[in-house]
């Protein structure tokens, strides 16, 4: 069943085209896209110590349902972060960040609404509010729209965001991001906007695009792009439940998956299903590697566009 879902949220995403789009229309493709993502995401089934279709993976709190209460909350502000972007088109990247936040503010609020006050989505907004904000600014100014693009462009419009949130607030860290960062110097969800997203542009996006051109389904995509990810990603969600141990774990355990195959492995929903019991008995959840994978969906249906924009 869960298989069947996924095939119908990527059916029903906006597909191949070359399209002349105004401001408006570029806003809701690319918000509804970066919505997709999200659902696409979640409904992968099975993923290792996460919610999904089956399971609660490390998550005693929320399930596939708490999921998609906050993704339809959030799905009105996608859009909203595209036509700043667009509408801001003059200003230089760097100064794109400060338009991007109210939005991301109210959008975090009204995802807490919806869950009760649980933390679902707090990275994915950041992260799809990023990358939704720097298309319209591209779009607004006539550059492409690639995956390329959009990771210069995050890259540019972040600069310095690291030392300004986490290095300068040393003296009293408040957040979990900035407690690793003192105790671990673990970067984060800002360290991957800053690097332009490196870990998905060199190593999630490549193993995903490469499973659909060998003709894999979504779903072995997906499982072999985040496998890569997990493999690599200094996931602080892991590290703030597992420490660096867990961490060492989730990579080590991934990599060999891969080594074995990977999704192409005719036994990997059994593997994954593994993987999975056992993160949940030491009460992991690669949540921020789950974020990167909805980001390179995103970013591999934006590289099958060809959007152009009516001025």
């Amino acid at each position: 069943m869960h298989n069947s879902a996924i095939s119908l949220l990527v059916d029903s995403a906006p597909q191949h085209s070359n399209w002349q789009l105004t401001p408006t229309e570029l806003s809701k493709v690319i918000g509804d896209l970066a919505y997709h993502s999200m659902l696409v995401e979640v409904n992968l089934t099975p993923k290792p110590g996460l919610v999904d279709v089956t399971s609660n993976g490390s998550h005693s709190d929320m399930d596939i349902t708490t999921f998609e209460k906050s993704a339809d909350a959030i799905k009105p502000y996608l859009a909203q972060f595209v036509r700043a972007g667009y509408e801001h088109k003059l200003e230089d990247l760097s100064s794109l960040l400060i338009h991007l936040r109210p939005i991301g503010i109210s959008c975090e609020r009204q995802m807490f609404i919806a869950t009760d006050g649980i933390n679902t989505h707090k990275g994915m907004i950041f992260s799809l509010g990023l990358v939704c904000g720097v298309v319209g600014w591209l779009a607004g100014n006539n550059r492409s729209i690639y995956s390329e693009a959009i990771s210069e462009s995050v890259a540019l419009m972040t600069r310095g965001i690291t030392q300004k949130e986490l290095e300068l607030n040393q003296s009293a860290a408040v957040s979990s991001g900035e407690k690793l960062y003192q105790d671990h110097g673990l970067t984060g969800i800002r360290g991957e906007a800053e690097s332009g997203y490196a870990t998905i542009i060199k190593h999630g996006l490549p193993s995903y695009e490469k499973a659909i051109n060998l003709g894999h389904s979504h779903e072995q995509a997906l499982w072999q792009s985040l496998l890569s990810l997990m493999s690599i990603n200094s996931d602080t969600n892991v590290v703030a439940r597992g420490g660096l141990e867990g961490l060492f774990y989730v990579q080590t355990y991934s990599r060999r998956l891969i080594s074995q195959g990977g999704s192409s492995n005719s036994n990997i929903e059994a593997l994954l299903v593994e993987f999975d019991e056992q993160l949940i008995q030491r009460n992991i959840s690669p949540g921020g590697s789950a974020d990167l994978l909805a980001v390179t969906w995103l970013l591999a249906q934006i590289n099958t566009l060809q959007i152009s924009l009516l001025q």
